[in-house]
């Protein structure tokens, strides 16, 4: 019997500078902090929430999306693993907003693409990670 599954619940990502990569993350999706070791934690909430290795996890409308900081090179597609990470948005319009938004954030990008069945806007985090925006037709 196949595993019935509905989404995806979490994806956490590898980085190498937490403070780098959560003003990216934040400047450039504004997600809200859902867990992440409190600056006066006690040791015993440290040790319990160990499993962060001292990054964040945000919390999107549906699902979760963490950092781990503990990477030591850059992402590489072509390496087993992750290809690219991709987020949907409502509508083109939504899409060319997010461009300008991008834009007034720094962040290169391509230009938005139609792939026939969608619209795409490419783009990549501080550690080379590729991240997309979907917008269907």
């Amino acid at each position: 019997m196949a595993i019935a599954t509905g989404s995806v619940a979490h994806v956490r990502l590898t980085v190498c500078d937490i403070g780098r990569s959560r003003a990216f993350y934040e400047q450039v999706f504004g997600w809200p902090v859902a867990l992440e070791v409190p600056a006066d934690a006690d040791e015993e909430t440290r040790e319990r929430l160990g499993f962060l290795f001292g990054g964040v996890i945000y919390r999107m409308e549906h699902g979760l999306i963490g950092l781990r900081p503990v990477g030591s090179d850059r992402f590489d597609e072509n390496r087993v693993g992750l290809d690219h990470l991709a987020f949907t948005v409502a509508s083109l319009a939504e899409l060319e907003a997010a461009a300008a938004h991008l834009d007034a954030c720094g962040v290169a990008h391509e230009d938005i693409k139609d792939i026939g069945i969608s619209y795409i806007l490419e783009f990549r985090d501080p550690d080379n990670i590729a991240l997309e925006l979907v917008a269907p037709k």
